[in-house]
């Protein structure tokens, strides 16, 4: 049986980073309606009825890719929530040739503009938002870390079930 629920591309962390990113969003996020772990979406719909294309297509592509070096420059106040702002040229290249991969499979929201986030908060008064913001604010300097891959997810509706860790450069 072909499994058509989508499949979603993320950024992997190193596990400091995680546990930064995680331990705001279990901090932050309302706990029901956290489902699934701190993520950096690159792409939020790719086929899942070609489970073993996209793996194939995303490895080949990853494996000649050094893992990239990701700065974490601010904070994003979303209206119902808070997000870290992510930048790396690197990456983004990475992700514009997947785009080009996949360009007949992407959803409107895969094609218009990328910009790299992790949310540690959302659904909350913009109120609740806004004091989270200036307060995370307050404290934050920038950061950089290095990403040692993408993971891949299966959507189904609530939390996602993990597909793959597909690792970037050639001697991982």
């Amino acid at each position: 049986m072909i499994d058509a629920d989508p499949l979603i591309l993320t950024l992997a962390f190193d596990e400091p980073t995680f546990a930064r990113f995680d331990g705001e969003r279990r901090r932050h996020f309302p706990e029901a309606l956290n489902r699934i772990p701190a993520h950096a979406t690159l792409f939020h719909h790719l086929p899942g009825d070609r489970e073993r294309g996209v793996i194939e297509a995303i490895t080949a592509l990853a494996r000649t890719v050094p893992p990239p070096e990701v700065a974490v420059t601010g904070l994003r106040f979303t209206g119902r929530g808070v997000a870290y702002a992510l930048d790396s040229d690197a990456l983004a290249r990475f992700r514009a040739r997947l785009a080009q991969e996949f360009a007949a499979h992407l959803t409107a929201q895969d094609r218009q503009g990328w910009r790299p986030h992790v949310t540690v908060q959302n659904k909350v008064s913009p109120d609740t938002a806004r004091a989270l913001h200036a307060d995370l604010s307050a404290g934050f300097a920038p950061f950089r870390f290095t990403a040692p891959g993408t993971l891949l997810w299966r959507y189904r509706g609530g939390p996602w079930d993990a597909v793959a860790r597909l690792p970037f450069g050639e001697n991982t």
